[in-house]
């Protein structure tokens, strides 16, 4: 294989890790998401359900209408999918394995506009650096 080809499929891989990514979080949020939320109302854990899924949903949202963005946007973007779905992933399985509060809904609640403001500003300032440099 030759350097261009290479240096074309980065790209991809980086977008196809970021939509496994998505789904990883989306499915071990569901679950940590349903084990925690046990003996709330059906209600309350639908409009809980909505809130906690919103960074996933806007983010793959993100990656498809991204496809005329500068490179340097959509990998931020990206990288941010996958730092996002993990590290969400990471502190829900955290506080399911440790309650450290005795307010276990709290996580749930604080979780998904960080994920969506981390997410905003990072591809901002992307998005400002690659305008910036033509």
């Amino acid at each position: 294989m030759d350097k261009e080809n290479v240096e074309s499929r980065r790209p991809d891989r980086l977008r196809q890790a970021a939509l496994i990514a998505i789904v990883i979080g989306i499915a071990g949020t569901a679950g940590l998401f349903l084990r925690a939320g046990q003996r709330t109302p059906r209600f309350l854990l639908v409009l809980m359900g909505v809130w906690v899924f919103a960074p996933f949903v806007a983010l793959a949202w993100a990656n498809v209408v991204s496809k005329r963005w500068s490179s340097l946007a959509r990998a931020t973007l990206h990288g941010v999918t996958i730092a996002v779905s993990l590290g969400a992933l990471a502190i829900y399985a955290d506080d399911a394995i440790a309650h450290r509060t005795a307010k276990a809904a709290f996580v749930f609640v604080a979780v998904p506009p960080a994920s969506c403001l981390l997410a905003a500003v990072a591809v901002a300032i992307a998005a400002l650096v690659s305008r910036r440099s033509w």
